[in-house]
């Protein structure tokens, strides 16, 4: 085998030893199946993820007492009866039962191998197999072998995960990726000496009741299963393989390869969500792969059959990832550079030294979030949850599903702007199932002649009741606006009218429901309640704490938002302007964000103090982003009160978990703070980063990742009210480097560089002939430009 240093390569995750643990393990997906490669030699593991794999089927879990409950709250929070308030909504308003259903694993792929002895010794590569030596049957002996030049990676390039090592003199080499054309989990087998791969390979890893397991054919397994309940979800998997050279049976519940020159094994897996008849389905996508290696009469037609099927899949990813580069000046010598060390010491060398720096690391944080999204969330798939189809717990933390009080919304934060639009598709297709249960909460549980709601979770199904039994949490009936504002910024980076039209009605009916939801405080202004600000809990002048409350500051801020998209759309399908004008007069009523005592930005409608001030969650910051309705530019006094909030939290602990310590990162760039911005990336990396790079909550979340990296197109493209900013927060440590392929709002490719912090190059395509407000640096006027068709370069 011809030996590379890895370690140069700027999109390789690399490391010297196997995965001790998940947060060590190695990602890889097709948008619909996953796995975890843990690259240990003898013992090999995969935890396996198919996206529909859910608890359980759907639930109608709406509170028959809420209509007439809810009064009752929102009368008592009227009256200042706090804790009146929260001792009855949870006799009323929540779920029964109290949870949705959960996210589950597939499954675990064991692959025991074990290793030969060489005949004799003899000088062998991959590349010359014809000069190797034959091997010695393993023996039965119960013997610990020995294994050197170990090297485990995942190249971002082609979305494969690679382990080598050298066992009694023979070189072995495993790869494993998720085909999407293909539509399997595939690992290949290879080493030096003919003969020498010797493999038993299982499927397992359940602990429910409903699994099984047995051989379906001479040469696969049938592993099948599902949750409980007539309604819900089956599933059928297939591990199956080729080999050339020695033999594949079937024995027990094993597949076992001996003798083997090369091999490949493979997973399909097809679930009752997607279709009724999803075994037969497992089986077509198995016998399909089968049929590539019918008619190999040598290796060579053998490796060929799993190059081919190897290429189709980096041509299907590469489809994606290319579509975006970055690059930063590196800031060490290449000969002893950070970059020369394996991924986790890097992270450990960032903790462990305040003053380090590594730009080779953050680009390859940014490729990887991009890597992410790509293997975690293709059309026709289903969205990404908590852990995206990432999880190897039956009963994972927070049950692995939509949190959409930020979370589910965060994880879609970068596929519009960094060029992953297709991506996004999938979080529409769920919105459809809320909306359609939401309608349903929204007239039993709120009394809405129209409109859906969503509370702060969801599931497989689009369950819509609340979540829980968690005061801070699970009264927000916010989730689906939240959720729906994703449609028109969908449609303003596209300019897909066609999309707007067909989802129109998600961001009309979400509205809908707050025409009959909101009601007049004594000011006058229209608020919510009973609501919550997710997950926080305030302290009253006399001393009560409370979560409950009427008109927080979040909800006002998303419906601003809503409203003024689905007036926009109307008025661009011109349909439905009656409604439109409705909302129109609504608007003025809603509270804008106001300046509190500390000089921050107000999370309540009272100026109540936080009872945890360094609270992960800023949620009266929604307003900085991912909204726009404060600006430097534009809101200046509420920028600083902007910047006051993240003062106050951050100096209480702020950002302990790594989503928040992304959205502040965000907060940071669009106050045009690039050096904060810097700082705040780099505690991502130091603090809340596993050695896999994945994002650690603790545990592991997967949004995160995607706040990240929407932080770094933050850092080089912004556009926020009506106007486009080009390097508006970039921090002294990226002064040189380039990014092309971002997205801008407007069907807007753009492609940047620069040098000591100064802009030396910007090439904007636009899908369409226009003009449009542009700005360069966080201080540059406003100049209006006028784009043709196509590449136009811009004066800098």
């Amino acid at each position: 085998m011809n030996s590379q240093d890895n370690t140069k390569k700027k999109h390789i995750l690399f490391y010297k030893e196997p995965a001790k643990d998940f947060n060590e393990a190695l990602p890889i997906g097709n948008g619909r199946m996953g796995a975890m490669v843990y690259g240990r030699p003898d013992t090999e593991l995969l935890q396996l993820n198919e996206d529909s794999i859910w608890s359980g089927g759907p639930r109608h879990r709406v509170n028959p007492n809420a209509k007439e409950g809810m009064k009752k709250v929102r009368e008592r929070l009227l009256a200042g009866d706090i804790p009146g308030a929260e001792a009855l909504v949870f006799d009323c308003m929540q779920g029964i039962p109290e949870n949705s259903r959960h996210y589950m694993p597939l499954g675990n792929l064991t692959i025991r191998e074990a290793f030969p002895d060489p005949a004799k010794a003899a000088d062998t590569s991959f590349g010359d197999k014809r000069q190797a030596t034959p091997v010695d049957v393993p023996s039965e002996k119960n013997e610990i072998p020995s294994f050197e030049d170990y090297s485990r990676t995942l190249n971002l390039e082609n979305a494969i995960t690679t382990t080598t090592f050298t066992c009694k003199g023979i070189q072995y080499e495993r790869k494993a990726f998720v085909s999407a054309p293909d539509r399997a989990i595939m690992v290949r087998f290879r080493a030096s000496a003919p003969g020498s791969l010797y493999l038993s390979c299982s499927l397992d890893g359940r602990d429910d009741y409903y699994d099984d397991n047995r051989p379906d054919t001479d040469h696969s397994i049938l592993f099948t299963g599902g949750s409980g309940g007539t309604d819900g979800i089956r599933f059928a998997a297939i591990l199956s393989g080729a080999q050339w050279g020695g033999s594949l049976k079937t024995s027990g519940r094993e597949l076992r390869i001996e003798g083997a020159d090369e091999a490949l094994l493979w997973i399909t897996a097809r679930t009752s969500f997607y279709s009724k008849d999803y075994l037969e389905a497992a089986k077509t996508d198995s016998e399909r792969l089968q049929s590539r290696f019918t008619g190999c009469k040598d290796g060579a037609a053998f490796s060929a059959a799993v190059e081919f099927i190897e290429s189709a899949h980096i041509k299907d990813y590469r489809q994606f990832f290319d579509r975006v580069s970055f690059t930063l000046e590196s800031l060490s010598d290449e000969k002893n550079g950070p970059e020369n060390l394996p991924t986790n010491e890097r992270l450990a060398r960032l903790s462990r030294d305040p003053k380090a720096s590594d730009n080779d690391l953050m680009e390859l944080y940014f490729h990887f979030g991009r890597y992410l999204m790509i293997s975690g969330s293709r059309p026709g798939s289903q969205p990404l949850n908590l852990q995206g189809i990432w999880n190897a717990d039956m009963w994972p933390a927070w049950g692995s599903r939509y949190t959409v009080n930020i979370n589910a919304e965060m994880n879609y934060w970068p596929a519009e702007s960094c060029n992953l639009s297709e991506c996004h598709e999938p979080f529409f297709d769920l919105l459809e199932r809320i909306c359609e249960n939401g309608r349903k909460t929204a007239k039993e549980m709120y009394g809405a002649k129209g409109g859906y709601v969503c509370h702060h979770n969801t599931d497989i199904w689009g369950d819509t009741a609340p979540q829980d039994l968690w005061m801070p949490a699970t009264i927000w009936p916010m989730g689906g606006a939240w959720a729906a504002l994703h449609v028109f910024e969908h449609y303003e980076y596209t300019g897909d009218l066609e999309f707007l039209r067909e989802k129109y009605h998600l961001l009309r009916e979400a509205a809908e429901f707050f025409t009959d939801y909101l009601f007049e405080d004594a000011k006058g202004r229209l608020v919510t309640g009973p609501s919550v600000s997710p997950e926080n809990t305030y302290c009253t002048d006399a001393g009560l704490r409370g979560c409950l409350c009427i008109g927080p500051s979040m909800d006002s801020q998303i419906l601003t938002c809503l409203f003024r998209d689905v007036i926009k759309a109307a008025n661009l399908l011109n349909e439905d302007l009656a409604f439109a004008g409705q909302l129109e007069k609504m608007l003025e009523k809603l509270p804008r964000p106001e300046i509190g005592k500390y000089g921050q930005i107000k999370e309540w409608a009272e100026d109540y103090d936080e009872v945890e001030i360094g609270h992960r969650h800023i949620s009266q910051l929604f307003a900085l982003y991912p909204a726009d309705l404060i600006t430097p530019a534009h809101t200046p006094e509420l920028a600083k009160g902007a910047r006051a909030t993240m003062e106050r939290r951050l100096s209480h602990g702020g950002g302990h978990t790594g989503w928040s310590r992304a959205w502040i990162a965000n907060m940071w760039a669009r106050l045009h703070d690039g050096e904060a911005l810097y700082q705040n990336l780099r505690q991502l990396l130091a603090g809340s980063t596993n050695p896999n790079l994945f994002d650690n909550h603790p545990p592991f979340q997967i949004d995160g990742n995607f706040g990240g990296i929407a932080a770094f197109a933050e850092s080089f493209l912004q556009c926020t009210d009506g106007e486009i900013t080009l390097i508006p927060a970039l921090p002294e440590e990226w002064s040189a480097g380039q990014i092309t392929g971002l997205k801008g709002k407007g069907g807007l490719t753009i492609d940047l560089a620069w040098e000591n912090g100064k802009l030396t190059s910007a090439v904007i395509d636009s899908v369409w002939e226009q003009k449009i407000s542009l700005r360069i640096g966080p201080t540059g006027p406003a100049r209006t430009v006028f784009l043709r068709e196509g590449r136009n370069e811009i004066p800098v």
